[in-house]
């Protein structure tokens, strides 16, 4: 019988320019167009499994992982246990991993994880619960970790387990180096596996150096593993994973031994595979002018030429030939792609007044456009786009910042208590010294996980706030139009957000309809680590759809940028652009007006550069990438991608 994801899966990539050939994939992989789609999907076959199980009066056992990959599939078995009554009276769980040592009641321990988002809200047996217990004395862990061995096989072996991936490629905590056959045991992390976890728990130096974990061999032995992995930040080991030779050093490469197991990827995730890669080495290609611009650009980077310098040779000995056929000489592929990239660069973000604007990304009229540019923390918009913001703000439109979230959870509490203590020493005996009192209090005896109370946050949000103002009077933008939604899906005083609801996107959308904007500016980099922009965005869209019968919709156009995490890929951008050495100072100084962001970041990722190094190295490799392909040489350039929506 066919699993839901076969009988579900996504066939979006049958479009232009994606096949379905596999050949350099050794792991079968679906790909859907988002993590939520693909939750759903896996969600229901483990349903699926579940009640086939009931119905032959057979116990279903579950291996589990935690992390933020299965968190949607755990919604939605909770959704379909309260809403279709699934029953999970005939399940036993055995989950990956945990943190050692590690107690139970700790935020950040798995065990309140998998209460937290599954077990609270359905009707398993607690008897049934199996996770590794991080408070083992060490002398007694070999004989705990053969026990725990010896239970998933008493109870039948586990007939389904679900996996997320490390960016080192560990599956649950087996880290590179761990052997195929390696059983239930404790081990030491991988410095980027604890760098990872270190936004979790306010700093590396709090994480554990050791957990405990299933053995590589314990989960071959799965009857069936699917494996989940969300986003660009998971492309690069996917890609190692799937198309790469079995090696300890990547463990997960293991799982290519198995018989039934299926990677599920969302189409970011799944962006480095060579199908959608280069799909151009795999076969024939439906050439859309998009797969052009990236292949040829692919092209000359390979073969270390501009644009104007690529010959017949050059694309029949790359899998292009069929590309050349159609187009008839690499003379005409050439100029072609040489003037769709001109033609993204420009100066006037709003558009040029009193001139032809036929190949120019933003239209010349209305000459003075009203812009918002949507920020989802309050330093994301003088990091991505600051120098396109000043170019605005000179060039004399209507611009407006709107800060989406207080970002209140971004500053440490060092950085609080120090102003709490400048602000009691200046007020003295004043009626608000009360109130600062507490905040020093609290924060001076503030326990191991809990949460900031109510002053605290507001004193944190309202030292993003400040830094906002400064930063944007800095260059040039008048007080009035910045704009604080603190929009209340970010109010949780936790790392944990609640979703988006429509008290959210009404806010957003009210902002939208009181500004009329004829350009909107949003995040599109999806990279951050506790998933914040893209529930902006969502935001940002649902409230624009909403608002699309609005006349002044007709003329406004959405603009993505990224910069924080990542940047477009030169084929992806629609509007480019050029910074001067002087505006790339004027950005850089912006940026360092959010003080509390700099030297101590506490949610960086993946990227151990300050923001304004990261930002200013990435403005300037998109400089250095189109003087490569044979445009004007530039110092730095900021990416923008148009959205239809």
């Amino acid at each position: 019988m066919k699993s839901a994801i076969e009988i579900n899966r996504d066939i979006s990539y049958k479009s232009a320019g994606k096949f379905e050939e596999t050949r350099f994939e050794k792991i079968h992989c679906e790909i859907f167009k988002n993590s939520m789609e693909a939750s759903k999907i896996v969600a229901q076959e483990i349903a699926q499994l579940i009640r086939s199980k009931k119905e032959r009066n057979k116990t279903c056992v579950l291996g589990l992982a935690t992390g933020s990959s299965p968190i949607k599939v755990y919604e939605e078995l909770v959704r379909m246990h309260r809403e279709e009554g699934l029953s999970f009276a005939n399940v036993v769980t055995f989950n990956l991993d945990e943190y050692y040592p590690m107690n139970k009641e700790n935020k950040q321990s798995y065990h309140y994880f998998m209460h937290q988002h599954l077990f609270n809200h359905i009707d398993i047996l607690p008897e049934n619960v199996n996770i590794p217990d991080g408070t083992i004395p060490l002398e007694e862990l070999n004989q705990y970790c053969i026990d725990y061995e010896m239970k998933i096989k008493e109870s039948g072996g586990l007939d389904f387990q679900l996996l997320g991936i490390g960016r080192t490629g560990h599956v649950g905590f087996n880290e590179p180096g761990s052997h195929v056959n390696s059983g239930t045991r404790i081990i030491t992390l991988d410095h980027i596996t604890r760098s990872d976890a270190s936004s979790d728990f306010n700093g590396i130096d709090n994480v554990p150096k050791r957990a405990i974990t299933m053995g590589v061999s314990t989960i071959l032995r799965s009857k069936r593993i699917v494996l989940l992995a969300w986003g660009q930040n998971k492309a690069s080991i996917i890609k190692r994973t799937v198309q790469g030779d079995t090696n300890s050093e990547v463990p997960a490469t293991f799982l290519q031994n198995h018989t039934n197991a299926t990677f599920v990827l969302d189409q970011s995730a799944a962006a480095d595979l060579t199908r959608f890669k280069t799909p151009w080495l795999v076969g024939e290609c439906l050439w859309t002018q998009e797969l052009k611009s990236k292949a040829i650009v692919w092209l000359c980077q390979k073969t270390k030429q501009s644009i104007l310098k690529l010959t017949d040779r050059d694309y029949n000995n790359n899998g292009m030939s069929d590309l050349l056929a159609q187009e008839g000489s690499a003379y005409h592929l050439n100029i072609n792609m040489f003037n769709v990239l001109q033609h993204t660069i420009t100066g006037w973000p709003g558009g040029k007044p009193n001139t032809d604007d036929t190949h120019r990304p933003e239209r010349a009229f209305p000459e003075k456009k009203r812009v918002i540019l949507f920020s989802p923390h309050p330093d994301d918009d003088v990091i991505s786009m600051g120098g396109t913001f000043s170019k605005l703000i000179r060039q004399g439109h209507d611009a407006h910042v709107v800060y989406q979230t207080s970002g209140n959870i971004a500053v440490t509490d060092q950085e609080a208590l120090k102003f709490a203590e400048v602000c009691k020493d200046f007020v003295n005996d004043a009626p608000c010294s009360d109130t600062i009192s507490k905040i020093i209090d609290f924060l001076n005896h503030k326990n191991e996980n809990q949460v900031d109370i109510l002053e605290v946050r507001k004193l944190k949000g309202l030292i993003r706030r400040r830094e906002s103002y400064a930063a944007t009077r800095y260059i040039g933008l008048k007080d009035q139009n910045v704009h604080f939604l603190d929009l209340p899906f970010y109010e949780t005083g936790q790392v944990k957000k609640n979703p988006l609801g429509q008290e959210d996107i009404s806010i957003v959308s009210n902002i939208i309809k009181k500004i009329k904007p004829h350009q909107v500016f949003a995040a599109g980099d999806l990279a951050d680590p506790h998933g914040t922009h893209e529930v902006c965005l969502n935001a940002i869209f649902a409230a624009m759809k909403g608002l699309k019968p609005e006349p002044f919709m007709n003329d406004c156009w959405l603009w993505l940028y990224r910069g924080a995490w990542h940047e477009w890929d030169i084929h992806e951008i629609d509007m480019a652009v050029p910074l001067s050495p002087d505006e790339v100072l004027l950005k850089r100084n912006a940026i360092l007006f959010h003080q509390s962001q700099k030297d101590r970041v506490m949610f960086q990722g993946n990227d151990s550069r300050e923001f304004w190094v990261r930002a200013e190295d990435r403005n300037k490799n998109t400089a250095k990438l189109y003087d490569e392909l044979g445009l004007a040489e530039y110092e730095a350039i900021e990416a923008f991608k148009k959205f239809e929506y």
